[in-house]
C-alpha cells in the first residue's frame, strides 16, 4: 500500500509508520494514493488564523472574529470551537459559551488579500480550479503528473506546506475521485488535515454516517427522512430511483446517488456566480416599516456596487429578514427586466417588506440579494414599461462618479438619512447674531 510523507514528500511502495527518509510521522497511506486527483482545499478557521498569525500573543487564546454583541460569529479558532462556539452563532451566545474569548472585528480587506495569495498558489497547480468561497476551492489535478513530476497527492502536500510557510495559515486537504467525497474527506481530520476516500470505499464509508453529513440535507430534510425511518446514509442509498422519486420528489434519485458516494459534477473554472447579496444586523430590533426601509435602501446601493464589480445585473430580488427570535424569512420577486438601479431594486424589495413588516414583529437583520443574475450589458435598456430606465441609469452613474471623487457622503437620498440627525457642531451650531 503506497505511502506519502507529508513533510519531505517521499513516496514509498509500502505502508510506513515513520518516513524512511526524514524520520517524521506525518504519513498518508491509501490504496489509491497515486491515482486520486480531485481535491477539496479548505483553510482552517481562516479569519481567526490570519488574526493569530498577526498577533502571536493570541496563539493559545480563544479567538472569535465577529461584530458586536448584536452580530454573529464570522469565524472562530479551534480553541473557541471546543467551548461550543460555531460560525454564524449569535455573538451573545458565543460569549456566553466562551466568556474569555478575544473578539476581533473582521478585516475583510486583509482576508481577501491573503486569500488571493493562496489562490495564486492553487492556480500554479492546475487550470481546473473552482473557487467556492474566500477560503475554499476544489481542484482537479488529473493529467498534471508530467508537469509537476509527482502524483496529485504529493503536489497537494507541497501546496499545503507552501501555504503554511508563505502565508502563515494552515489548510486541510481532501482527496477523492469526485467533488462530493473530496469535500467530505477534507472535513475528516481538520485542522491541518490530509485525508483520502477512494472510489471503492465511498459507499461503505458513507453507509453508517448520519444523513445530516451529506451536503444538501438540512434540518427540514433530515426530519422528513427521519419520519420515513431513514437516519443513516446506508438506508437512503439502498432505495432505487423510482422509490426515491416517489418518496422524496424529483430530488430523490440524486439524493440516493450521493448517499452512495456518486457525484458527476465536474470542476468548472467558469462556474457562474449564482447570487450576490448584502445584509446588515441592527444595533437594536426594529419593528417600524419606515425604520426598516432606511437600511434597506442603503443595502440596495451596496448591492448595485457589488453587481457592477462582477459585471452582473439583477433579474430578481430576494428579501431576507431575521426576527428577534432568530427565525429567517426569505421572499422573492422577479423583475420585468434586468437592472442595476438601486431605486428599482428598492421598489421591488419594499413591496416584499410591506407584506412582512406589520409593526408587531421585531427584526434583528435585513438583507437583499439579486437572483437570478443577468449580464450587466442587458440592464436598464428601457422599454414601454419603463422608458426612463436609461436616463435614470445615466443619472446613477453620475452619482457614483461624484461619490468616488468626493467620498461616499457627497450625495445621499433623503430616505437614507437618519430621522433624528445629530445637531451640527462648531460655528454652524451657534444661533445667528441679532442686530
Amino acid at each position: 500500500m503506497p505511502s506519502l510523507c507529508r513533510d519531505c514528500f517521499h513516496i514509498a511502495d509500502e505502508a510506513m509508520a515513520s518516513c524512511a527518509r526524514c524520520g517524521r510521522r506525518r504519513i498518508a497511506t491509501h490504496p489509491e494514493l497515486l491515482t486520486l486527483s480531485v481535491a477539496h482545499v479548505d483553510c482552517d478557521a481562516f479569519y481567526a488564523s490570519v488574526e493569530k498569525r498577526d498577533r502571536p500573543e493570541l496563539l493559545t487564546r480563544p479567538v472569535i472574529v465577529g461584530g458586536g454583541k448584536r452580530g454573529v460569529v464570522s469565524a472562530c479558532c479551534y480553541i473557541a470551537r471546543t467551548r461550543g462556539v460555531r460560525s454564524a452563532m449569535p455573538m451573545f451566545k458565543a460569549l456566553a459559551a466562551c466568556p474569555d474569548a478575544v473578539v476581533i472585528r473582521p478585516d475583510m480587506a486583509k482576508y481577501v488579500y491573503e486569500a488571493r495569495r493562496i489562490r495564486a498558489l492553487m492556480e500554479a497547480l492546475t487550470p481546473l480550479l473552482q473557487p467556492l468561497s474566500i477560503d475554499e476551492a476544489v481542484m482537479d489535478l488529473k493529467g498534471t503528473e508530467a508537469l509537476h513530476g509527482a502524483p496529485p497527492a504529493a503536489v497537494l502536500a507541497r501546496f499545503a506546506q507552501a501555504v503554511e510557510r508563505e502565508i502563515g495559515v494552515t489548510v486541510s486537504v481532501g482527496l477523492a475521485a469526485n467533488r462530493l467525497m473530496a469535500k467530505l474527506a477534507a472535513e475528516r481530520d481538520k485542522p491541518r488535515g490530509f485525508a483520502m476516500i477512494g472510489a471503492g470505499e465511498a459507499a461503505a464509508w458513507l453507509a453508517p454516517q448520519p444523513v445530516s453529513l451529506l451536503p444538501g440535507i438540512g434540518p427540514a430534510m433530515e426530519k422528513r427522512l427521519a419520519a420515513a425511518g431513514i437516519t443513516r446514509l446506508g438506508q437512503l442509498a439502498v432505495l432505487d430511483p423510482k422509490q426515491a422519486a416517489l418518496r422524496f420528489g424529483e430530488d430523490g434519485p440524486s439524493l440516493t446517488a450521493r448517499a452512495r458516494g456518486k457525484d458527476s459534477r465536474a470542476v468548472d473554472p467558469d462556474r457562474e456566480t449564482r447570487s450576490v447579496s448584502a445584509e446588515t444586523t441592527f444595533n437594536s430590533d426594529l419593528r417600524d416599516p419606515a425604520a426598516l426601509e432606511r437600511p434597506l435602501w442603503r443595502l440596495c446601493e451596496k448591492l448595485v456596487r457589488r453587481l457592477r464589480e462582477k459585471r452582473l445585473a439583477a433579474g430578481g430580488v430576494v428579501l431576507k429578514l431575521k426576527t428577534a427570535d432568530f427565525r429567517n424569512r426569505t421572499r422573492h420577486a422577479r423583475l420585468p427586466s434586468p437592472t442595476l438601479l438601486p431605486d428599482t431594486l428598492f421598489a421591488a424589495a419594499r413591496a416584499l417588506l410591506a407584506r412582512e413588516a406589520d409593526g408587531r414583529t421585531a427584526f434583528r437583520l435585513i438583507g437583499i440579494g439579486a437572483q437570478p443574475l443577468a449580464d450587466a450589458a442587458d440592464a436598464d435598456r428601457g422599454d414601454l414599461a419603463d422608458p426612463t430606465a436609461p436616463r435614470r441609469a445615466a443619472g446613477w452613474a453620475a452619482v457614483e462618479a461624484l461619490r468616488k471623487r468626493f467620498g461616499e457622503d457627497a450625495i445621499a437620498r433623503g430616505r437614507a438619512l437618519p430621522t433624528n440627525p445629530a445637531p451640527p457642531k462648531g460655528p454652524a451650531a451657534l444661533p445667528p447674531k441679532t442686530r
